[in-house]
C-alpha cells in the first residue's frame, strides 16, 4: 500500500546566496551537471512513491513550470537528432507525475510555505523535499523512500536527521530523542537555529519531511518565531509534545546546495560518479 502520494516543494525562497546567479533564475532551477535540482528531487519522489508533485512558488519562477512541460519547438527541433534522448528523463517525469502549483506571495518562513500548500495537498500524509537539500545513495532506496517504508510502521510525522559540528547547529532546527531502534528516535525536543549552548545536540534537520495532515491546523495558530517567520520546527514541536514526531538518521549522503561550498562539492561529486561510469 502506498501511503505517500504527495510531495510537497516548497519553491518560492529568492536564493540571496547565488546571487547575482538567482536574479533572474530560480534557485531551484540552478543545475547539478546537466539536470537542475528541483528534478533530482522529483525524481527522488517518485521513487518513494509520490506522483503528485505540489510546488509552491512565487514571483520569478515560471521556469519551473515550463521545465516540467512539453515544449514543442524544442521538441520538434531536436527530433530524429543524437540529442532527442537527452530529454528522455524529463519526459518520463512529465508523463508519470501530476505537477501542480500555488503561489507563496510572502516570504514568511518554511512553515507558511508548507501551509501556503494546503490547497494542492488536502486531508492526507505528505512528503516534503527541499531541493536545495540534494540527497544520494547510490546502490540503495532514496531517502525519502526509506521514508516512506518508516512511516509504513509509526504513521506519524517524520523528519530525516544528520550530525552536524556543533560549530554549525545554528544553521538547523535539531531535535534530541530517545532512540528507539537503530538509526531512530522519538522526539522529545526540536529547537529553530539555537545556539551551540542552546543546542540539545548535533541531530540537525535536512530538507527531508513525512508530515501528518493535522501540521496544518497546528501552523495556523502557530506565533511567529526567529526572524519573524513561521517555522515549521515549532509545528513538529507541538506534535512532538504527543510522542507523534520520529527523526531518522537516514543513510546516503546529503549535500547543501544551497550554499556554494556544498553546490560545488555535489557537481564535483556527481561528475565522478558519471565519470567512473
Amino acid at each position: 500500500m502506498n501511503y505517500i502520494n504527495k510531495c510537497l516543494f516548497p519553491a518560492a525562497g529568492y536564493g540571496t546566496r547565488f546571487l547575482p546567479a538567482t536574479k533572474a533564475m530560480p534557485k531551484e532551477m540552478l543545475p547539478i551537471l546537466t539536470k537542475p535540482l528541483i528534478q533530482y528531487g522529483v525524481e527522488e519522489a517518485l521513487s518513494a512513491g509520490c506522483q503528485t508533485m505540489a510546488i509552491v512558488t512565487g514571483r520569478g519562477k515560471r521556469s519551473i513550470e515550463d521545465h516540467f512541460d512539453i515544449s514543442y519547438e524544442l521538441e520538434h527541433q531536436i527530433k530524429g537528432t543524437d540529442k532527442e534522448f537527452l530529454l528522455n528523463e524529463v519526459r518520463s517525469l512529465i508523463t508519470q507525475c501530476t505537477f501542480s502549483y500555488t503561489r507563496q506571495n510572502e516570504m514568511k518562513g518554511l512553515g507558511h510555505a508548507i501551509l501556503t500548500g494546503e490547497t494542492l495537498i488536502g486531508n492526507e500524509p505528505f512528503a516534503v523535499i527541499l531541493a536545495d537539500d540534494l540527497c544520494a545513495n547510490i546502490g540503495g532506496d532514496s531517502v525519502l523512500a526509506q521514508m516512506v517504508k518508516l512511516y509504513a510502521k509509526h504513521k506519524c510525522s517524520i523528519v530525516a536527521i544528520e550530525e552536524v559540528p556543533m560549530s554549525e547547529v545554528d544553521k538547523y532546527g535539531v531535535i534530541a530523542g530517545e532512540m528507539i531502534s537503530q538509526d531512530v528516535y522519538r522526539v522529545s525536543t526540536m529547537i529553530e537555529k539555537p545556539s551551540a549552548s542552546e543546542a540539545p545536540s548535533n541531530l540537525a534537520v535536512i530538507g527531508r519531511y513525512i508530515l501528518t495532515p493535522d501540521i496544518f491546523d497546528i501552523l495556523r495558530v502557530t506565533p511567529p518565531g526567529k526572524k519573524g517567520e513561521i517555522q515549521i520546527t515549532d509545528a513538529l514541536m507541538e506534535q512532538a509534545k504527543n510522542g507523534r514526531v520520529i527523526a531518522y538518521k537516514f543513510q546516503g549522503k546529503r549535500y547543501d546546495c544551497g550554499s556554494i561550498d556544498g553546490f560545488v562539492e555535489a557537481t564535483n561529486a556527481f561528475f565522478a560518479a558519471k565519470s567512473s561510469k
